[in-house]
């Protein structure tokens, strides 16, 4: 948290978690909500009316799976089929795995792609927008938004009339900002969005783990582009994720592009075009799709060559893409505080499952064979539907979800330390707040800054927003009360409060980061986070003990300013001992100073002890003015009326901490 004026704030001590607003109820009708599965590769929609058994929705066909392209080659989008279809004859102008994009800047995108991004206009937020031709520009959420655009309308078919709200599902890991553009295109598609789904959760309530007993379950989703592992458990009807990790930039597309690089030095091509690179991710794909039952598959593609891959060639391409679903998996046991053997079940979701050295991978991860027994492609649809049902008004018999909060969210305070306020893992829908005060008598307004991740200084988290508090009065340091508030909802959007409590001065901001984080940085938040933890402690020890000398130096000065040179207050000897002390203070606040905090708190001690005795004469002699001409029956009625008022304030205050 910055401050105006060059001043500081720091931390109070107040902190409560409690249950959230209850937020604003959209418009329902039972029995019209529908599931959606916006997948990477594909794209699904489901049902389940007024208790019903779920369903998918299928096109004119009977396909329930809708892949997730659109084509920008003729004057309107096209959606599914006919724009995969079209791919290879314009690989630029038809977008496909957008989901990879959802949420996330121009700097983030490092993984290969055959697009072109668009420069940034002035004063352009920096979120990716992809040239189609013709000079079309078009963002993630709108080239998402044509797919739901096209599952709703084949519920609106189904049910006979429109969908009152949609549940979408997103990948557990998927952080702030990719929510938020998810719920943009459900927004931009004209959906009412009820609520953002984890992936998992959504699976897992499709396979009826909410149906009676009790069960400690792990959901294992790897996809087109995402990959998700939850750990689970059943008790008394609640139905809670205990941890979740994994990566947002790592799925079936991984695996398709490594495959057509190999088939591309096979085929003696080592610059291939875009053209040949999207021809052998295509062949690639469908030769991985046949492998998943056939030991070997003829490859070919138009000017290329005629290969044969062998499923043992394809295990050999994909291992190391597929081994590194391993150590989130065993961080999420961990970060569960459960040994596999301690599982009742592990549950696969994600078209990528279907691979043999993916099931033979998750088997030898979590010590069983793991469940298959609805579609992965489907299951996440199905549990979407549920929940669907049930917030459209139907009263579902079923478990209370309680979800988590992917990463650590918190905020910056004095000295650029970060202060977290909703832990990772912490269970959501979450509101949480805590108490600040103020750093300097000067201090008028405070600059609240949000940040998402795990290490202990702001710099090293990703910034999500920044706003103003002014209006604050002027009050001794420490005095003033700032009353932080987080609100993090059922779908994992934040929002923060900030209020003075004496003048109830307010702001209240949404969260809405332009993007999110990049390919690694999810990942890279949490493994830094204790990589890094004995040299991010100490770099937070030593910015606290640079803010507590700084408060030292400030109150000295302030005082020897008030003072001047006052007989008897402060003598000469003393004024040199304290002038020398403030010198040394100042030095070791300064970019060149000790970086060691044992030796700033050193500098901060001495200070302190040779402002001591100063210190003293000074409130002595405050205490005499004060009493200056009252009688003796005075003084002591004042102390004894002093006594009383202290012994409400500190009632009072251990009440409003207890409130807090």
């Amino acid at each position: 948290m910055g401050i105006e004026d060059d001043d500081g704030n720091d931390t109070g001590a107040l902190f409560q978690i409690e249950e959230p607003v209850a937020p604003m109820r959209k418009t329902t009708v039972p029995g019209r909500g529908i599931g959606i599965d916006l997948g990477t590769t594909h794209s699904l929609v489901a049902v389940a009316p007024c208790g019903e058994a779920p369903r998918t929705l299928g096109d004119a066909d009977g396909r329930a799976l809708l892949p997730s392209v659109v084509s920008y080659i003729g004057e309107t989008p096209d959606v599914g089929w006919d724009a995969r279809a079209a791919q290879l004859s314009a690989p630029t102008r038809v977008v496909s795995s957008v989901k990879r994009f959802m949420g996330r800047g121009t700097a983030d995108i490092e993984f290969q792609h055959p697009y072109r991004i668009a420069a940034l206009g002035d004063g352009a937020a920096d979120v990716v927008r992809l040239e189609v031709g013709q000079g079309r520009v078009v963002t993630p959420m709108e080239v998402s938004a044509r797919i739901l655009e096209v599952l709703a309308a084949r519920a609106e078919e189904a049910l006979g009339e429109t969908p009152t709200g949609a549940v979408i599902t997103v990948p557990a890991y998927f952080d702030e900002a990719q929510r938020q553009a998810t719920k943009d295109a459900g927004r931009i598609a004209g959906l009412t969005v009820y609520r953002l789904l984890a992936e998992p959760t959504a699976a897992a309530l499709a396979y009826g783990l909410d149906k009676g007993g009790q069960g400690l379950f792990a959901v294992y989703d790897l996809g087109g582009g995402t990959f998700d592992i939850s750990v689970l458990r059943l008790r008394d009807g609640v139905f809670q994720v205990l941890a979740t990790g994994g990566d947002s930039a790592l799925g079936g597309d991984d695996f398709d592009r490594a495959v057509g690089e190999h088939l591309l030095r096979e085929a003696g091509v080592h610059t291939p075009t875009v053209l040949q690179r999207e021809q052998a991710r295509v062949a690639a794909r469908d030769a991985k799709e046949t492998l998943s039952t056939a030991e070997t598959v003829s490859v070919q593609w138009e000017g290329g060559p005629a290969l044969t891959l062998t499923r043992g060639q394809l295990n050999a391409v994909i291992g190391p893409i597929a081994e590194r679903t391993a150590a989130p998996c065993r961080g999420a046991l961990k970060d569960a505080g459960v040994r596999a053997r301690d599982l009742d079940g592990v549950v696969l979701v994600g078209g990528s499952t279907r691979t043999p050295l993916v099931r033979n991978l998750v088997e030898s991860i979590f010590r069983r064979k793991p469940l298959s027994d609805i579609d992965p492609d489907q299951v996440v649809a199905y549990g979407a539907a549920i929940v669907a049902d049930e917030l459209s008004g139907y009263a579902r018999e079923g478990a209370t979800l309680l979800d988590v909060a992917p990463l650590s969210l918190g905020l910056e305070t004095m000295g650029g330390i970060v202060e977290k306020i909703i832990p990772r893992n912490a269970a959501i829908p979450i509101a949480a707040r805590q108490v600040f005060t103020n750093y300097s008598e000067k201090q008028t307004g405070m600059m609240i800054h949000v940040v998402q991740g795990e290490r202990e200084l702001a710099d090293d988290c990703r910034s999500l927003a920044r706003f103003d508090l002014s209006g604050i009065p002027r009050l001794p340091p420490s005095m003033a009360r700032i009353e932080i508030t987080f609100e993090l909802d059922a779908d994992a959007l934040l929002t923060v409060t900030a209020r003075e409590l004496m003048t109830g001065v307010k702001q209240t901001v949404e969260v809405k980061p332009t993007y999110g984080l990049s390919d690694e940085d999810v990942d890279a938040l949490v493994i830094e986070s204790l990589d890094n933890a004995d040299e991010d402690f100490a770099r937070r020890n030593l910015a606290e003990a640079r803010v507590e000398l700084g408060r030292v130096v400030l109150a000295v000065s302030a005082a020897l300013t008030e003072v001047g040179d006052v007989e008897g207050i402060l003598v000469a000897e003393d004024r040199a001992a304290i002038v020398s002390a403030l010198a040394d203070g100042e030095a070791a606040m300064a970019p060149t100073g000790p970086t060691e905090h044992h030796e700033i708190v050193a500098v901060r001690e001495r200070l302190e002890h040779v402002s001591e005795a100063f210190a003293r004469r000074r409130m002595e002699r405050a205490l005499l003015a004060g009493m200056e001409g009252m009688s003796l029956s005075e003084v002591e009625n004042t102390i004894a009326a002093d006594d009383t008022l202290d012994a409400k304030r500190g009632s009072h205050e251990a009440e409003q901490i207890e409130k807090i």
